[in-house]
């Protein structure tokens, strides 16, 4: 492991000293470590799976998906749970996304009738959440109109917070070492785990923002110290949550939520009534370290690559992860967007614009590493390698082809839909 720390930090000392050259040219971190990975995964193939079976690399995976819920909580467009644009997002969060896991099930079903629904479904949560870590400036360009941007944006932000009891549920059912795998047993489990997190984070994200919020007004604290609690949150909620048997993860959500909300409360100050939202900076150390964290699980998914590809790639797991990508993606998201405000040409756009990253790498990994080594373990780490790998190529390198086709030769805007385009609808639009 050792050997492993020193090439994960030489890499990003190297990327460190030519980031800004390298992201002039698209060239990001995350590839930097898939390569590394992918390099020395080839020269230490026997390993591999020793490497990301190992309890270090779950530990680093539990922390860096529960800073990454509490980070993706607290952006909320506008001090909206939603964002600006709370009924589209919806549509996508609430209608879409357990559309697509329904039918990645049936799908898997068809493909892989051997697998048991339980492990589909934990294939599902980890295959179908979109991140944007392969695909970052799509949420710049401006050839996708704003509304289309955020909503995907929201999107990306909360649906991992939303399939994470989900992905819980679907691991122990499957079956551990520990928990027998009936699904009444299994809901017997997840559901007061994921009460005692609902509850846990709330208070806890109530608590330290208002503690915040006191201490600023008393001008207790430095830039730094607000770093810092900012940081400690959400590993607060995880481990106080766990303590407790409930799901750390759906807490660090919680957390993230309620701490914004509570931040930008309105306080009094020198008589006046002034919003303490946090400033950007106060995020700065949690975003910085959370992104060190995210560069090592993209060097292990790097590993994971060698493996699945050394292995060969079963046909029925890679047509299910191309579904994913594509048909089982958009297809819940015209029929979610049906009586809405959005064009075709939009409604198109947010289902073929979903990129698969960090999420599901994490996901991945868990399932690969809390799975009783076999067939159930391979598959599941199967899926997230072909479907991240997919994502890189489609939405990394073809998104933009993807925008331009969609924006200029399939569908000419009228002046009506350029016009709503142009920015984010009305907060109260749908």
């Amino acid at each position: 492991m050792t050997s492993v720390v020193l090439v994960i930090t030489t890499v990003v000392a190297v990327w460190a000293l030519v980031a800004g050259r390298l992201e002039s040219r698209n060239v990001r971190a995350p590839l930097m470590l898939v390569l590394a990975g992918i390099v020395i995964g080839i020269f230490t193939h026997s390993s591999v799976a020793a490497t990301l079976n190992s309890e270090v690399v779950q530990h680093v995976a539990e922390i860096i998906l529960a800073v990454l819920l509490f980070v993706d909580a607290t952006e909320l467009p506008g001090g909206r749970l939603f964002g600006n644009a709370p009924g589209p997002a919806a549509r996508a969060l609430l209608v879409a996304l357990p559309l697509s896991l329904i039918a990645t099930v049936w799908m898997g079903q068809v493909l892989l009738p051997t697998q048991p629904v339980a492990l589909l479904l934990l294939i599902a949560c980890i295959i179908i959440p979109t991140d944007f870590a392969p695909a970052e400036t799509l949420m710049r360009d401006p050839r996708i109109p704003a509304r289309v941007r955020g909503v995907l944006n929201v999107e990306s932000g909360y649906n991992d917070g939303i399939v994470s009891p989900i992905f819980t549920f679907a691991l122990i059912l499957v079956g551990t070492s520990t928990v027998s795998n009936t699904s009444t047993e299994a809901l017997a489990t997840t559901v007061p785990a994921a009460v005692k997190a609902i509850v846990a984070g709330f208070l806890l994200g109530a608590l330290i923002g208002w503690l915040m919020n006191r201490a600023d007004h008393a001008r207790w604290m430095t830039e730094q110290s607000r770093r810092v609690i900012v940081f400690v949150a959400p590993l607060i909620a995880y481990t106080m949550t766990v303590e407790l048997d409930g799901n750390g993860f759906v807490a660090s959500f919680v957390c993230g939520i309620a701490f914004r909300y509570i931040r930008q409360a309105p306080v009094r100050r020198h008589g006046a009534s002034v919003s303490a939202a946090p400033d950007a900076s106060d995020f700065r150390l949690i975003e910085d370290i959370n992104a060190l964290m995210t560069m090592g699980m993209w060097f292990f998914f790097g590993n994971a690559v060698v493996l699945t590809l050394g292995e060969g790639i079963p046909w029925p797991t890679l047509v299910l992860c191309i579904a994913a990508l594509t048909v089982l993606r958009v297809v819940p998201i015209l029929l979610a967007f049906l009586g809405s405000r959005f064009s075709w040409r939009e409604r198109l756009m947010v289902g073929a614009l979903g990129p698969r990253g960090t999420t599901s790498i994490v996901f991945g990994l868990l399932a690969f590493n809390a799975l009783p080594d076999g067939s159930y373990a391979n598959t599941a780490l199967n899926a997230m390698t072909l479907t991240v790998l997919g994502s890189v190529l489609l939405h990394g390198g073809g998104s933009f082809a993807i925008a331009r086709l969609l924006n200029g030769t399939l569908f000419s805007a009228t002046p009506t839909d350029r016009a709503l385009s142009i920015s984010d609808p009305p907060s109260r639009a749908d």
